[in-house]
């Protein structure tokens, strides 16, 4: 029976972007590919657990919008996970770096675009760390109808607020999750 690294999996809201202030269930996956300084995941700590397992315990708390996250979830999370998420009655987000495609059961694609290249096939909402990078040349590699920018680890929020004033098809993003010192 197949298991899946998961880092951990807890209730709270969702702190960023389009769903930011919804009650979640977040299903951390535990491994990555890529390496981010600002990454706040120890890939180390996981436990083992089986598609059935890790529904069981998502479906624990009353929330059915559920987040895939990690690291990057897409090294793990499959149509078999995704089914037995799905009759648990979830609505699927995803956030991912971009580098793989996404499976069609996920219901919302988020895309945080960190290294080149890409193979993400669909996106609903694209939300860039911003680091002071071409986000307009990222944009239009990474088409979506929603993007966000959002301050890397809140240390440039007065340059990525600048810069959304002057190009206003941007919306800010904050991690409010830190800022109101939530999970």
């Amino acid at each position: 029976m197949k298991k899946y690294r998961i880092n951990e999996i807890f209730y709270s809201l969702q702190g960023e972007g389009y769903y930011m202030g919804t009650p979640a269930v977040f299903v951390r996956f535990s491994g990555c590919n890529r390496a981010c300084a600002f990454c706040d995941t120890d890939f180390r700590a996981f436990t083992e657990m089986t598609a059935a397992e890790i529904a069981e315990a998502a479906a624990a708390f009353p929330g059915r919008h559920l987040v895939a996250t990690g690291g990057e979830p897409l090294l793990q999370l499959d149509s078999d996970l995704l089914r037995e998420l799905k009759l648990k009655g979830f609505y699927v987000q995803i956030e991912t770096n971009g580098s793989m495609p996404v499976p069609s059961e996920v219901d919302w694609v988020t895309c945080s675009p960190k290294d080149a290249p890409w193979a993400v096939d669909r996106i609903d909402e694209l939300k860039v760390v911003y680091q002071g990078q071409d986000v307009e040349e990222t944009a239009a590699l990474l088409p979506a109808p929603r993007l966000f920018l959002q301050p890397c680890s809140g240390v440039n929020t007065a340059e990525t607020i600048d810069y959304i004033l002057a190009h206003p098809r941007w919306r800010l993003s904050l991690q409010t999750h830190k800022l109101i010192d939530i999970r």
